[in-house]
């Protein structure tokens, strides 16, 4: 297979036509369909839409249990990929990760599949297990002034698209969609233990990493695990509002890509936030896209970095 020697895919299967974004919740994450997967090892690759950004773009995914990685972009007929997103109808603007119609299907059988080191198959790094690095912050006993301390909402809420547009203006975040001007000062320090930092703004301690992708019910028990096992000599870790998980955005993106300070593990582009949608759905907040996004949940769930309040701000 001419795509398998371009991206040196070791033992790479063939591709399943039939997997799509939304499938792959069912046979990976929920309990429903995880007896057709033999193993924690095993995976399969697709092709499917990425229309996050401002132009929609064709990936191939790698995917497995609690394992989901981009490997490659292929460079596809502009229109072509369009028309398969407006095919999605009004859902195409809220779930924007789809599956690819048959007319692309073709194209790639055609164009991509046999060739010998296609341009147009741009191979995405796939970085071994990352090891974060020093922060190069300065350490939570070091002398630092800070000038106001903000308190966040920081309860579990059900919130409107209206909510969260006042809650951007209201902290003045950085969030590219709704306010890419805004700025939220933050004094993170590190706290010596390679594993958190604090913002000495919100009183908030954060996970430098966090958990992989998983449903919502697993990430509840994942928290739960966390909290037993008392994540750097703590047992109140919780999932950020929506308002602290919004706190960590950057004005700019850092080296690895994100919307996030390079402090944090790039491994968790998109986390979970403690808030469900007014009518319907998940809030959750993409660091790869600086901003706040919702979900019916067809998505493969979504990552994890936890807080913890380590002291509370007046």
């Amino acid at each position: 297979m001419g795509l398998r020697n371009k991206l040196v895919i070791k033992g790479m299967p063939a591709i399943d036509w039939d997997m799509t974004p939304e499938y792959t919740f069912g046979t990976y994450e929920s309990w429903g369909g995880i007896e057709r997967v033999r193993s924690k090892n095993e995976r399969v690759y697709y092709f499917f839409i990425d229309a996050w950004d401002e132009e929609p773009k064709l990936c191939l995914m790698e995917r497995g249990i609690k394992h989901a990685r981009v490997v490659a972009e292929i460079i596809a007929p502009l229109e072509m990929v369009r028309r398969c997103v407006k095919e999605q109808g009004k859902v195409a603007l809220f779930e924007r990760t789809h599956p690819i119609n048959e007319e692309i299907k073709q194209w790639l059988i055609a164009n991509v599949m046999e060739s010998e080191n296609d341009p147009r198959v741009i191979r995405l790094e796939i970085p071994e297990d990352e090891i974060i690095m020093d922060t190069g912050l300065p350490g939570r006993d070091d002398v630092l002034a800070v000038a106001v301390q903000i308190a966040l909402p920081n309860e579990p809420a059900e919130m409107s698209e209206e909510d969260v547009v006042a809650l951007v203006s209201q902290f003045n975040f950085a969030e590219q969609e709704r306010n890419p001007q805004g700025h939220f000062s933050k004094v993170l320090v590190d706290n010596g233990d390679n594993l958190t930092v604090t913002d000495k703004v919100t009183g908030l301690m954060w996970q430098r990493g966090g958990t992989d992708i998983m449903s919502q019910r697993a990430m509840r028990r994942e928290v739960k695990r966390i909290n037993e096992e008392k994540f750097a000599g703590y047992s109140d870790w919780r999932l950020p509002s929506v308002a602290e998980a919004l706190s960590l955005l950057e004005q700019e993106k850092s080296a690895n890509s994100q919307y996030l300070h390079a402090c944090f593990s790039g491994e968790q582009p998109f986390i979970f936030a403690d808030a469900t949608r007014k009518p319907g759905g998940q809030w959750f907040v993409d660091y790869k896209q600086g901003r706040a996004f919702w979900s019916s949940g067809t998505i493969p769930g979504g990552f994890g970095r936890l807080c913890r309040q380590e002291k509370e701000v007046l």
